[in-house]
């Protein structure tokens, strides 16, 4: 897609490639900044640099002179995989060889990269096509072109990276946008499509895109601040989550009671759940090095996806479970279980994010937060998991209660297994809920509803782990008789190393009398 921006100048330029301009250098007033006059009568551009007009001679008094440079391969890449820079006023981009020549063995092809120094105001941040009314969008560096001669052929086997020399160093804004210009019958614009920002620092953007034509790139100084409530809410509530995972993981570890395949399964999602709201609290705002913010995020990705995946887990066995209730063959679904779920529940997470990984590395880690880009749909690479498991647990379970249904219907709603299976059910589905539709939530903040959407993601993502405490232990008849036997326990150790502390005090020659027994001393016989 070739912009209009890449002016006849350039096709000059390309054509008489090597030929040397004879300048007399003089005072003229009336050329403009790297210019020189010609017999005090036209001016032309300085070498390096090519009229905005195309023409050699001018004496337009607005006319520009913008810095280019130009690469003749003529060795049709002898290099595989060889890599062409060129630089002007502090831009660059980085091309392969073999996307300058096109395939073309025959004759010299070239490459041409221009820096434009005042278009920039006149094709500014008001033609962005993404214009948000909320946000003061402006152009923070000189706009570019990239063209490749004579086919002009843009379509390239892998993306060409630009980086642009910021205007106003420093910015304070962390809102970026790499763009080029697009033109449409209805007109042109600033468009993202294809372009995407790889790293932002005080002085320098670096940008990947997809084909040639004109770039820039937008900078937004967004009037949309944190909400500090939100913020409490956040680290408040993961910290009460982040206690009550501990207890439960710690439960289900030390409670002998109701170890089993589904406590096994709680444990797993515990663990997932504890080390991705722990990452989440301690690297979520840890942007820089770009990439520190970046291994972050795909531990975020991964751990999520784990949590969710051994949901499904936890799905697939209560189904199972359910099912076989009319054959009796409990134990072998303990044996599957215990086959399967931990190259399921650790190995399909690492596979996608190892293949989003590999395949959109650059997408990991956004410039205010360490988590995964809204760019190209890579967060579909999150969501399209999750509510496709969120899909399947909801069919499961829905089938697990229509089994018990029918079974209820044929026994005794007394026998224990039954409800014992039932009540797992209406657990595993309130924990669907609670995690599922969290993310739900997430997807929902937009439009006028946006804030109270958000102020729910936040205070039930947060509570999580509260629930899995409340629901599969306080709530738990075993669990609680357990919680007793430990405090009477812990009580009766207290008690007793007390006695011990004050029989020690007394001396071995000082003999209490018989009245003289103190709550928790037990008599000894000498």
């Amino acid at each position: 897609m070739q912009g209009p921006l890449l002016l006849p100048g350039l096709c000059f330029l390309l054509s008489l490639y090597g030929a040397v301009t004879q300048k007399t250098k003089t005072s003229c007033a009336k050329c403009p900044p790297n210019a020189s006059c010609v017999n005090n009568t036209h001016c032309t551009c300085d070498h390096g640099y090519t009229s905005g007009s195309g023409q050699k001679l001018f004496t337009f008094p607005l006319e520009t002179c913008n810095a280019i440079e130009t690469q003749v391969i003529t060795d049709n890449c002898s290099e595989e995989r060889k890599t062409f820079n060129l630089n002007v006023q502090m831009n660059s981009m980085d091309i392969r060889c073999n996307d300058i020549i096109q395939g073309d063995t025959q004759g010299p092809s070239a490459i041409a990269f221009i820096s434009y120094s005042s278009f920039g105001n006149i094709i500014n941040a008001t033609f962005f096509e993404e214009m948000d009314k909320k946000d003061q969008v402006y152009l923070n560096s000189q706009v570019v072109s990239a063209a490749i001669g004579p086919k002009r052929n843009v379509s390239l086997s892998k993306s060409v990276t630009l980086t642009f020399q910021h205007v106003k160093m420093n910015p304070s804004t962390k809102k970026v946008f790499c763009v080029y210009w697009k033109s449409t019958g209805q007109g042109s614009q600033w468009s993202r499509d294809g372009c995407f920002l790889i790293h932002m620092n005080k002085s320098h953007t670096m940008c990947n895109c997809s084909h040639l034509s004109s770039f820039a790139v937008l900078m937004a100084l967004t009037s949309q601040e944190e909400d500090p409530v939100l913020t409490i809410i956040t680290y408040v509530g993961l910290s009460v989550s982040l206690l009550c995972l501990l207890l439960a993981a710690l439960t289900f570890l030390l409670c002998k009671a109701i170890q089993n395949t589904s406590t096994s399964l709680h444990l797993q999602l515990s663990l997932c759940l504890f080390l991705a709201h722990l990452l989440f609290l301690v690297g979520i705002d840890r942007t820089e090095p770009k990439v520190l913010c970046s291994i972050i995020a795909g531990a975020l990705h991964y751990l999520y996806l784990a949590a969710f995946t051994w949901m499904l887990l936890e799905g697939v066995h209560l189904f199972l479970t359910a099912r076989n209730l009319t054959v009796v063959n409990y134990s072998s679904i303990n044996r599957l279980m215990k086959w399967i779920m931990f190259p399921v529940g650790y190995g399909v997470p690492a596979v996608t994010v190892a293949i989003s990984a590999a395949s959109w590395p650059h997408l990991y880690g956004t410039a205010d937060r360490c988590w995964l880009h809204l760019d190209q749909g890579f967060m579909w690479s999150f969501l399209g998991p999750v509510c496709a498991i969120f899909s399947a647990n909801l069919v499961l379970f829905i089938l697990v209660f229509w089994i018990l249904k029918r079974k209820l219907s044929s026994l005794n709603s007394e026998v224990s297994t039954i409800q014992n299976t039932r009540m797992l059910a209406f657990k595993a589905t309130a924990q669907l809920f609670i995690l599922g539709c969290t993310w739900c939530l997430g997807l929902l903040q937009v439009g006028p509803a946006a804030q109270v959407m958000a102020y729910l993601f936040t205070i039930i993502n947060s509570l999580q782990g509260f629930f899995i405490f409340l629901v599969y232990c306080l709530l738990s008849q075993q669990v609680q008789k357990q919680y007793q036997k430990w405090f009477r326990e812990i009580v009766k150790s207290k008690s007793e190393s007390e006695t011990y502390t004050l029989s020690s005090k007394m001396g071995p020659d000082s003999k209490p009398s018989e009245g003289d027994v103190f709550p928790g001393q037990v008599k000894r016989k000498y």
